[in-house]
Protein backbone atom coordinates (compact mmCIF):
# COMPACT_ATOMS: atom_id res chain seq x y z
CA UNK A 1 0.00 0.00 0.00
CA UNK A 2 1.27 3.55 -0.78
CA UNK A 3 0.92 5.82 1.89
CA UNK A 4 0.98 9.74 1.25
CA UNK A 5 4.58 9.69 2.47
CA UNK A 6 5.53 7.31 -0.08
CA UNK A 7 3.96 10.08 -2.70
CA UNK A 8 6.03 12.46 -1.36
CA UNK A 9 9.17 11.03 -1.61
CA UNK A 10 8.36 10.03 -5.19
CA UNK A 11 7.79 13.55 -6.14
CA UNK A 12 11.06 14.52 -4.59
CA UNK A 13 12.63 11.53 -6.57
CA UNK A 14 10.68 12.59 -9.96
CA UNK A 15 11.35 16.34 -9.52
CA UNK A 16 7.55 16.65 -9.45
CA UNK A 17 6.17 19.53 -7.92
CA UNK A 18 2.39 18.75 -6.02
CA UNK A 19 0.20 20.78 -3.75
CA UNK A 20 -0.26 20.39 -0.35
CA UNK A 21 -4.01 19.34 -1.28
CA UNK A 22 -2.85 16.26 -4.04
CA UNK A 23 -0.38 13.97 -2.28
CA UNK A 24 -4.14 11.89 -0.87
CA UNK A 25 -5.21 12.37 -4.60
CA UNK A 26 -2.23 11.06 -5.82
CA UNK A 27 -2.36 7.88 -3.09
CA UNK A 28 -5.49 7.00 -3.76
CA UNK A 29 -4.58 6.90 -7.76
CA UNK A 30 -1.64 4.77 -7.07
CA UNK A 31 -3.12 2.29 -4.89
CA UNK A 32 -5.94 1.97 -6.85
CA UNK A 33 -3.14 1.09 -9.91
CA UNK A 34 -2.16 -1.51 -7.41
CA UNK A 35 -4.95 -3.00 -6.78
CA UNK A 36 -5.51 -3.42 -10.81
CA UNK A 37 -2.06 -5.31 -11.03
CA UNK A 38 -2.94 -7.78 -8.13
CA UNK A 39 -6.22 -8.37 -10.11
CA UNK A 40 -3.65 -9.10 -12.91
CA UNK A 41 -1.59 -11.26 -10.73
CA UNK A 42 -4.73 -13.66 -9.88
CA UNK A 43 -6.12 -14.30 -13.34
CA UNK A 44 -4.95 -17.38 -14.81
CA UNK A 45 -4.77 -18.53 -18.61
CA UNK A 46 -4.75 -21.04 -20.44
CA UNK A 47 -1.28 -21.24 -21.23
CA UNK A 48 -1.57 -21.26 -25.02
CA UNK A 49 -1.08 -17.70 -27.36
CA UNK A 50 -4.18 -16.79 -28.75
CA UNK A 51 -2.37 -15.55 -31.91
CA UNK A 52 1.73 -16.49 -32.82
CA UNK A 53 3.54 -13.92 -32.04
CA UNK A 54 6.43 -12.81 -34.30
CA UNK A 55 8.94 -10.46 -33.75
CA UNK A 56 8.77 -7.83 -36.73
CA UNK A 57 12.40 -6.20 -37.73
CA UNK A 58 13.76 -4.31 -40.01
CA UNK A 59 17.52 -4.64 -41.00
CA UNK A 60 19.42 -0.84 -39.76
CA UNK A 61 20.27 1.34 -42.34
CA UNK A 62 23.21 3.49 -42.26
CA UNK A 63 22.46 7.11 -42.96
CA UNK A 64 24.19 10.38 -42.78
CA UNK A 65 23.08 12.14 -39.08
CA UNK A 66 23.78 16.06 -38.49
CA UNK A 67 27.32 17.34 -37.94
CA UNK A 68 27.71 17.91 -34.70
CA UNK A 69 28.56 21.54 -35.02
CA UNK A 70 25.06 21.84 -36.23
CA UNK A 71 23.71 19.59 -33.31
CA UNK A 72 25.54 21.40 -30.88
CA UNK A 73 24.23 24.77 -31.92
CA UNK A 74 20.75 24.03 -30.96
CA UNK A 75 21.82 22.68 -28.03
CA UNK A 76 21.04 25.05 -24.91
CA UNK A 77 24.30 24.69 -23.44
CA UNK A 78 27.15 22.54 -24.55
CA UNK A 79 30.64 21.73 -22.86
CA UNK A 80 33.76 20.26 -24.44
CA UNK A 81 32.07 19.20 -27.60
CA UNK A 82 28.66 17.86 -25.86
CA UNK A 83 25.51 18.63 -24.93
CA UNK A 84 25.28 19.36 -21.08
CA UNK A 85 22.19 18.60 -18.85
CA UNK A 86 21.16 19.69 -15.95
CA UNK A 87 22.42 17.63 -13.18
CA UNK A 88 20.10 15.19 -11.56
CA UNK A 89 20.27 14.98 -7.77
Amino acid sequence: MVTEKDVLQIAELADVGIGDAEPGTFTHQFNAILEYFDILDRVEGSGQVAHELINVLREDEVEPSLPQEDVLRNAPATEDGFIKAPRVM
